[in-house]
């Protein structure tokens, strides 16, 4: 869907609040492969499905804020206790793994690689994170994973419902890889996908920990530094491991993990050459 004239950031986050997120053909396939095997149907299994797709994640714990009860105590961030609480028939009634975002793409084969691009950046993003954390001794890792896996939902949000804009904001940038990111969306768009993140987190009353975990605000925190530097990891590798940008973020990196740029860059499989 392309709006023919451009929405304010408020009529976007009424919009994005009320519409059915996608989700990847992939991951419906899965879930129903999965349950037609009731007897192997866990939480567990179907969290498996869900953690590699983003939207499919922010889908459920949008779902979860909703229907929280007053007396609930603990805000819940990670799938399988999302699952646990909501219950598998629940899941699969009221969250169900449509529409799916190859079909609102298609015949728009580019918009569609970008937002897979994305979706595996993102991937990446949530892999270098909890191993991470997992070196920290963060005992919450998942916590960060989700943070990470889920830090560009707004991009792919409107790579779904604005994709004409956001291959306009893309042309703009390969035209001038000079021009940074927010200057290229407040030109198209009007806003940054930041303030519409920001602004989506509060609608839908995500958990507060992981709005935290987003807000760069925050990086004097080991753990939002983390989350920040295994997204900035993840982008830039994506444009080949030569990127101008890696030899910051191996220096970073290694400052939050008490490690030498070298050993980073061992440690995360860098090639110099693409």
């Amino acid at each position: 869907m392309q709006h023919q004239k451009m929405w304010e950031l408020a009529e976007w986050i009424d919009f994005l609040s009320q519409v059915d997120i996608p989700v990847l053909k992939q991951t419906a396939r899965n879930l129903s492969a999965l349950r037609q095997h009731e007897k192997n149907l866990s939480a567990r299994g179907v969290a498996h499905i869900i953690n590699f797709d983003p939207m499919m994640t922010v889908k459920l714990l949008r779902h979860l804020q909703q229907q929280k009860h007053a007396s609930q105590e603990h805000e819940v961030m990670q799938v399988d206790q999302a699952l646990m609480m909501l219950g598998l028939d629940t899941f699969f009634k009221k969250v169900p793994a449509e529409p799916l975002a190859e079909t609102v793409l298609s015949g728009q084969m580019d918009a569609l690689s970008c937002l897979l691009r994305v979706i595996h950046r993102s991937n990446r993003a949530s892999t270098f994170a909890v191993d991470w954390a997992v070196r920290l001794s963060d005992m919450h890792f998942e916590e960060v994973r989700i943070a990470a896996l889920l830090f560009d939902i707004a991009e792919l949000l409107m790579w779904c419902f604005a994709p004409v804009d956001m291959l306009k904001i893309r042309a703009l940038q390969q035209q001038d890889r000079t021009l940074r990111s927010n200057d290229a969306q407040e030109r198209v768009l009007g806003f940054t996908l930041f303030h519409l993140q920001s602004a989506l987190a509060l609608k839908w009353s995500l958990p507060k920990l992981l709005i935290t975990l987003m807000d760069g605000e925050c990086a004097n925190q080991q753990r939002v530094r983390n989350v920040f530097l295994a997204v900035n990891l993840a982008r830039h590798s994506a444009n080949g491991w030569n990127d101008a940008a890696l030899p910051d973020d191996y220096a970073d990196i290694g400052k939050l993990l008490h490690m030498q740029p070298e050993e980073v860059k061992v440690m995360v499989g860098a090639q110099e050459k693409n």
